[in-house]
């Protein structure tokens, strides 16, 4: 098959840009004709970030035209007043979708699409995965697939400060409907498209993309967490308070925090005013993170959301247990095997922190690499087949 992921970005460091490359290398490999269509610069082009330089994937490097600047004022005008006043149905949705993704755009990209006389495009992440579907019209010999990278409560959720909002729910749920297949990370979220837009998604779990380490001893008294330093996402200043309720009945363990982001100095501040130095360190990002979840007892998700959290089925490929917040999605992936606390509560999370300190470590660890067995590239490689081979 000749397959195009079209995505936003490959060769920067995040979540979607790390599965879609381990995807589309796992596709490469069982013979697949990949191309990754990209709107990266080509000076950022590094295929050793994610290992692609290991197999024949080709790119291409697209950048959008501007449309004039009275085009462009006019569908910013008729987009605020969808938004605000206009029914999300017929033919309202149909001149939103144009409003958002003006002609010069859609004919430019829907033409380096073309070209390439793809059998499959896999829009990667919603807004590429709507955009796909108003340029059907353009691409009807192309199977078309979106792929959503974010659950659906982070996405159109009464309370998400993430993307979008409910207000547009009912314009993406009718642009998903115009793909051949629709992608998303969990059964909990396929069920929640099905009951609120009639939509049958695909649930395809995202799998494990990265070799792992040495399996943690258990015995450094480390806690772990791993993400991007956003204060509104991952949730880290919820972490360093529960570290610091914590730390005043144990004066033992530790925490380190990896990543890179705009927040890093709020956290950097919240450590010195709770005087933590010694005890919570922020490391940079690194292409060896198998070291740390190697050298760590515990791991820690404090996400307010998460379209997947592939960090979980990392720290559990090392033997860690994990303590999640108790989002939907953390349930799905662990069940029983993990340890929850209620979102946004750093008391609560504080004292799981202390139950982990007495934890059955051999029982803990074993519980934790057999869940992380359902997650294997081969397993997740197979599901997506599937719908390819359709």
């Amino acid at each position: 098959m000749k397959i195009c992921f079209l995505a936003d970005s490959v060769f920067t460091v995040g979540g979607v840009q790390r599965v879609c490359a381990v995807i589309a290398k796992a596709l490469a490999q069982k013979g697949h004709d990949i191309t990754i269509m990209t709107f990266d610069e080509p000076e950022k082009k590094d295929t050793t970030l994610y290992g692609l330089n290991e197999v024949d994937i080709k790119y291409q490097f697209v950048a959008y035209p501007n449309p004039s600047a009275i085009k462009e004022k006019c569908c910013k005008a008729y987009s605020y007043i969808y938004r605000r006043l206009l029914p999300k149905e017929g033919i309202f949705n149909d001149l939103y979708a144009h409003s958002s993704f003006p002609s010069e755009r859609r004919l430019y990209l829907a033409g380096k699409l073309a070209e390439g006389h793809y059998d499959v495009i896999v829009g990667v992440h919603v807004f590429l995965a709507a955009r796909l579907a108003t340029m059907q019209g353009q691409l009807h010999k192309a199977k078309l697939i979106g792929w959503s990278h974010n659950s659906y409560d982070a996405l159109f959720g009464e309370d998400t400060k993430y993307y979008l909002g409910p207000v547009v729910a009912p314009y993406y749920a009718s642009r998903f409907k115009m793909l051949d297949h629709f992608v998303v990370l969990t059964h909990q979220d396929a069920q929640v498209y099905q009951k609120l837009h009639g939509i049958t998604p695909t649930a395809i779990y995202n799998p494990l993309t990265l070799k792992p380490g040495k399996p943690s001893t258990g015995d450094s008294k480390k806690f772990l967490a791993v993400g991007r330093l956003a204060k509104g996402h991952k949730g880290f200043d919820i972490l360093i308070d529960a570290f610091n309720i914590f730390a005043k009945q144990n004066k033992e363990w530790t925490l380190d925090i990896v990543g890179e982001g705009p927040e890093q100095p709020v956290f950097e501040k919240m450590i010195q005013d709770y005087q933590l130095q010694d005890r919570v360190k922020i490391h940079p990002f690194t292409n060896n993170i198998q070291e740390y979840y190697s050298a760590a007892q515990v791991y820690i998700l404090s996400s307010r959301w998460e379209g997947f959290g592939l960090v979980i089925v990392e720290a559990m490929a090392h033997a860690l247990p994990v303590i999640s917040s108790d989002l939907p999605t953390s349930k799905e992936i662990m069940g029983d095997t993990g340890h929850y606390f209620t979102n946004g509560n750093a008391e609560e999370l504080a004292q799981e922190m202390l139950k982990a300190t007495n934890y059955n470590w051999s029982e803990e660890a074993d519980k934790a690499l057999k869940t992380a067995q359902r997650f294997t590239i081969g397993t997740i490689i197979a599901e997506w087949e599937k719908i390819i081979n359709d």
